[in-house]
């Protein structure tokens, strides 16, 4: 069968609207399509594909277009190939986001979304509950935490910095109790 682009294109677009489970399920997608019916690369080849797309970064089936397109038509194919199974999936993000934007819309579902907010500020306090106990167990962990909250609160320090700043005082704290403790032992 003719290996043009919009075949090419046409092959992986079908297989990527048929794609459903991730990149697991497109094994037997492509076998059938690639190997049985177009008979364009064979078994083994495709099982090398497959295995090459699971070792390198990336999503395994758009791995796999690029590299069985690449063996077809080259640069040109690896790019129709990955156009034609990430296609459907963008075209479904895009319909999905709009009919999204209408539901939320409905006074029925901004109700469910006031409850849902609710409940996760009830879990936000619970675990800040929980972790309050295990955290702050004397004067200088009480310190620490307030010293940060303002920080925080007050000057807009950035989260990450306070907890390095954090990590560097909880690694510093027992070095220096051991030194006092070292010199009153003596």
């Amino acid at each position: 069968m003719e290996k043009t682009l919009y075949q090419i294109f046409k092959t992986f677009f079908k297989v990527g609207t048929l794609l459903l489970g991730g990149g697991y399920v497109i094994l037997p997608l492509l076998q059938s399509e690639l190997v049985d019916k177009k008979n364009w690369i064979n078994d083994d080849e495709l099982c090398e594909y497959y295995a090459l797309s699971q070792s390198v970064p990336g999503i395994i089936a758009a791995n796999t277009a690029i590299f069985v397109g690449y063996k077809l038509r080259r640069t040109a194919g690896a790019f129709a190939a990955t156009l034609g199974i990430v296609m459907p999936a963008f075209i479904s993000i895009i319909i999905v986001a709009r009919l999204l934007e209408e539901i939320i819309k409905l006074k029925f579902i901004q109700s469910i979304f006031w409850g849902v907010g609710i409940g996760v500020l009830i879990l936000i306090f619970l675990a800040v509950k929980e972790m309050w106990r295990k955290s702050i167990v004397d004067k200088f962990t009480c310190w620490i935490f307030f010293i940060t909250f303002i920080l925080s609160a007050c000057f807009k320090a950035p989260p990450a910095a306070l907890i390095i700043l954090a990590i560097f005082i909880g690694i510093w704290l027992p070095f220096q109790k051991k030194i006092e403790y070292g010199d009153k032992e003596e």
